[in-house]
This record gives C-alpha cells, structure tokens and sequence, in this order.
C-alpha cells in the first residue's frame, strides 16, 4: 500500500469532511495528509523495527485498531476520536508532537492547531489501516515490523515527501535534547534522503 492507495482513501468527501474539521481548504488538507502520514508512518516503522516495539504494535492493533474505522471513514472523519489520536502520537512522537504538527503545518498551510489535529485524526485511521493489513494477512509481530519499514521505504519514493521529512527532521534535532525521536527522524532523513 502506498501514499496514493492511502490518499484513496481520503477522497472526494472525505477530504472535504477533514478540512472542515481542521480549518482549511481541501487542497490545504489534502497536502496536511501527504505531510504527516510518512512522518507517522516513520516513526511507527522505527518503533516496529525493535522486537519490543513490533509486540506493542501487534497488541495494540489486536485489541483496539482492528481495521473497523475504514469501515465507516465518513463517520469517522465527521466525529473523530481525538483523545485516541493523541494518545497514538504520544507513543509516536513522544514530546515532540507539538514540532511535527509545527512541521506539517509549514509543509501544508494548515495553522498548527489545524495541523495537530490532521495528526490526531489519522493517527487511528492509520492503525486501522495496519490492523487490517495484518487480518487480511495474518500478520505476526515481526510481520507488521516488515509491514511497517516497507510502508515506510515506499514513502521513500514518493515525490514530494522528502521536504516534510527534512523540516521534521531539523526541527527535532534543534533543540539536541537526546529525545529518541530525534534518532527516529534522523533515520527517516537518511531514508528519504538517500532517494534523491
């Protein structure tokens, strides 16, 4: 699955539904979207990449992120579970939040607040995703961390993710805090960096 598979899913009404919700315009949501799934999906394949983070995703995705919310994504997108994406992204991102939503927000033309909640609402919509990948495949822990640094190399190759990834990328590191997020987002740099 690759970014245009996952903005297929964002079509038409859809991404009407998630601009209304966060304040801008339908292009302006649309880039939102090409800005923070790789940034998401980045973070989710590091986590993955470790045995102990490969067990979480897996149990998280079979007790709550089954797949169900692509079911109803109009529904969803028009009552989002805000608190659940907050909670998704603390797990991502960590303290650092606040600077990926600043980097999609410049990316997309969104205003922050707009942009942190682009983040909140695709952070369960992005799990759903993975949990239905992983029941329509019978995915195992190390299945979805395979699942998981794939997605993320594809993003890899696509055009004009690469700037987001930077911003990110320097903005976590400026403030050289030592945060694990940092070592994330340096990885995703090389990543997308080596793609040029």
């Amino acid at each position: 699955m690759n970014l245009e598979a996952l903005l297929g899913l964002l079509q038409g009404q859809d991404i009407g539904n998630l601009a209304s919700q966060v304040g801008g315009n339908e292009g302006e949501a649309k880039n939102g979207v090409m800005a923070a799934l790789p940034a998401m999906l980045a973070a989710l394949g590091k986590n993955a990449g470790t045995e102990k983070g490969a067990e979480e995703l897996n149990n998280a995705l079979e007790k709550k992120h089954d797949g169900s919310i692509l079911d109803n994504l109009s529904g969803y997108l028009s009552n989002p579970d805000l608190k659940d994406g907050a909670g998704i992204l603390n797990h991502l991102f960590g303290n650092q939040t606040s600077n990926v939503a600043n980097a999609v927000s410049q990316s997309s033309g969104l205003d922050t607040n707009g942009s942190m909640k682009m983040l909140q609402m695709l952070a369960p919509i992005l799990m759903g995703i993975l949990g239905q990948q992983k029941k329509q495949n019978n995915l195992d822990a190390k299945g979805l961390g395979n699942l998981t640094s794939m997605l993320a190399s594809n993003f890899g190759s696509e055009a004009g993710t690469s700037g987001i990834i930077e911003t990110v990328t320097n903005l976590l590191d400026a403030n050289k805090d030592g945060n694990v997020v940092d070592d994330i987002m340096g990885m995703v740099g090389k990543f997308f960096g080596g793609n040029k």
